[in-house]
């Protein structure tokens, strides 16, 4: 599917399983720090949208204007961190690489990365709106 060209109605047709939408404050901003930091790529990217895509999965990024009739948007705190609670694990990324570059990106590190007793080397990452990117590898 060309992510670019695809109609809206094609693309949300096509999706299946588990969907991701992240609400953030400012869409250009979180395209810069995933593309740059975790080195996924970015489609159809716009003030209010981003199709997003990792490692073969696909999810979208949404500004806080496209849920104004969403009831969920009520639920978002007006203070930051607005993520708060939630990891998206990145499971084919390398945490001492995403670590290195997070920084310069806008991101906070949280946890530098460290061998986990659960098989994993892992390093938690804030960005700006609260969410917890936690890339990982196998030890």
């Amino acid at each position: 599917m060309d992510y670019e060209t695809v109609a809206p109605e094609t693309f949300g047709a096509s999706l299946r399983g588990i969907g991701l939408n992240l609400l953030t404050c400012d869409v250009r901003r979180m395209v810069r720090q995933l593309t740059s930091v975790f080195e996924m790529t970015a489609h159809r990217v716009t003030d209010d949208f981003a199709i997003m895509h990792y490692c073969g999965q696909v999810f979208q990024l949404h500004s806080d204007g496209t849920y104004s009739k969403n009831p969920l948007l009520g639920l978002v705190p007006e203070n930051p961190p607005r993520g708060a609670g939630i990891e998206i694990r990145l499971y084919d990324t390398d945490p001492d690489q995403a670590a290195a570059l997070a920084d310069a990106a806008g991101f906070s590190v949280l946890q530098p990365p460290t061998d986990k007793p659960h098989g994993l080397r892992e390093c938690y990452l804030l960005c700006a709106d609260g969410y917890a990117w936690v890339p990982s590898r196998p030890l």
